[in-house]
């Protein structure tokens, strides 16, 4: 893959690129609706497919280029099917859009090189025994090489693209643009929640030595795991814009995606049970999930990347969001709007009812919430989603004005994208069934759901959210006192740099 060009970091320079994009889209609508007069079924159809073509590279090479946070927006567009383009021609426009993850258009090595030697204060050949100069991944932050230390251990290097934490601060100013161009190609209003979210979590993904200590703790604590495996970091040897990790090798998501539809369920449960049921289990998780964060090793074990993004929850949290799920399972909508209106959620003086908040919290949670196989598709997980922001949908109105806390909403996105990736990765499950293991604490009734209970049975690992949820039982209510010490201070003494 050919070098792209230095990344602007001026906000006028990345203000101006999305601007052409939407400039272009707009004007490539018209002329294609006059350019359709007088043309037979067939060529209509060719040339909308060419339209459709177009503005896919388009998208990729602008916000390929321009990395940062335009880019990652680029990434929601391959992940979420959000209407921008017919339905026919939706799974080869993700496709196009998929490159984003890890396979971008790549800066070249020599600014890299002066990234990592600039860091260090030395020559590279000081610091690695080996370093391959062609890039093995690139996405929205830096590009991944692989490279060997002088003990003899191979690793993978991820290095930030020069000037990106100026990109990113441009690109938060731009804000404005950024929603324009997203409400242009996409739907109207629903980057308002999304670039908020993005805003406030995208620019700690920068520190790249708060990273290298949360992986170090991730990999230590599943280091013998049966089915989920961390690569470990090496802090030692990492800077603020310099990650060195274990090299990992893997097949990606792609050819994930054409395996056999058994290996693809299992490997779809294990994506569930790292990226939400950690959270319930563990009071712990990854927030970035997605599929260029996934690997597939030869022994099975599915290789996580990427803790840029990782968080903690105090348990006093996690079980409201459990009550809450519980509340809606079992149809008790009474009570599950008392729970928000106690919590602060819903405004008790606003027209929300209790239908409405049930009705609400089901068509976003109603994957994991039904008793029954359920194979994800893109579209079922796009429904839900949209669901949850497209103020199109008049139905929920009153619920999307009302006030999620933060740690609720950077918790519900991380559900959003799981099921985001294992919609695409067309995956089955009674994933109701897995759930009740963290949200009822009941026995396993998978082969993969009983290993993973040995497993935390031998770290002494207690499902986070039990001592307060046995409270919310007896009185059905869960409200802000009696907040419980992270899960962190009490079992992993010591470790450092976990971001919050």
């Amino acid at each position: 893959m050919t070098g792209s060009k230095p990344i602007s970091t001026s906000r006028l320079a990345r203000g101006s690129k999305l601007g052409a994009v939407v400039a272009v889209q707009a004007v490539r609508k018209r002329r294609t609706k006059l350019s359709m007069i007088g043309r037979s079924a067939e060529v209509r159809a060719a040339m909308a497919d060419a339209s459709v073509l177009r503005l896919a590279e388009q998208l990729v090479l602008v916000l390929g280029e321009m990395k940062g946070l335009a880019m990652k927006l680029g990434q929601l567009l391959s992940l979420l099917d959000l209407e921008l383009v017919p339905p026919r021609y939706r799974e080869t426009f993700q496709r196009r859009l998929a490159v984003l993850f890890d396979h971008a258009p790549t800066v070249e090595f020599a600014a890299m090189r002066g990234v990592i030697e600039e860091d260090f204060g030395k020559p590279l050949r000081e610091l690695f025994a080996e370093f391959e100069p062609e890039p093995i991944a690139a996405a929205s932050i830096g590009q991944v090489y692989r490279a060997r230390l002088f003990d003899g251990t191979e690793v993978a290097v991820k290095v930030q693209y020069p000037g990106i934490d100026l990109a990113v601060r441009a690109d938060l100013r731009n804000l404005g643009m950024l929603r324009i161009m997203m409400q242009q190609v996409a739907l109207p209003g629903f980057t308002v929640g999304v670039l908020d979210e993005l805003r406030a979590n995208f620019e700690k993904e920068l520190d790249y030595d708060v990273e290298a200590r949360t992986q170090r703790h991730v990999a230590n604590m599943y280091a013998d795991h049966p089915f989920i495996t961390v690569p470990q970091a090496f802090p030692e040897h990492s800077s603020r814009r310099v990650l060195v990790t274990e090299y990992s090798p893997g097949i990606d998501f792609e050819a994930m995606r054409a395996l056999p539809e058994a290996e693809r369920d299992r490997i779809g449960e294990i994506v569930y049970r790292f990226y939400v049921g950690s959270l319930f289990e563990l009071a712990e998780f990854c927030g970035d999930p997605h599929p260029g964060n996934l690997l597939l090793r030869p022994d099975g074990r599915v290789v996580f990347l990427d803790f840029g993004l990782y968080k903690r929850m105090q348990h006093e949290q996690i079980a409201f969001e459990a009550v809450c799920l519980r509340a809606t399972a079992e149809d008790r909508d009474d009570e599950l709007y008392r729970l928000m209106v106690e919590r602060g959620v819903i405004d008790e003086h606003s027209s929300v009812t209790p239908q409405e908040c049930y009705n609400y919290v089901l068509s976003a949670a109603e994957w994991s919430l039904v008793d029954e196989e359920l194979p994800l598709t893109p579209e079922l997980a796009s429904a839900a989603f949209l669901h949850a922001v497209d103020p199109r949908i008049a139905e929920f109105d009153g619920m999307r004005r009302q006030n999620l806390p933060p740690e609720h909403l950077f918790s519900r996105r991380v559900d959003f994208w799981t099921c985001a990736t294992l919609g695409h990765l067309r995956a089955t499950a009674n994933w109701h069934r897995i759930a009740r293991e963290w949200l009822y604490d009941e026995e396993p009734t998978t082969d993969l759901g009983r290993l993973h209970q040995d497993w935390r049975r031998r770290h002494g690992l207690d499902n986070a959210a039990r001592k307060v949820q046995s409270s919310c039982d007896d009185d059905h209510s869960v409200n802000n006192a009696g907040v419980v010490e992270d899960f962190t201070a009490n079992h992993s003494p010591g470790v450092p740099g976990v971001a919050h």
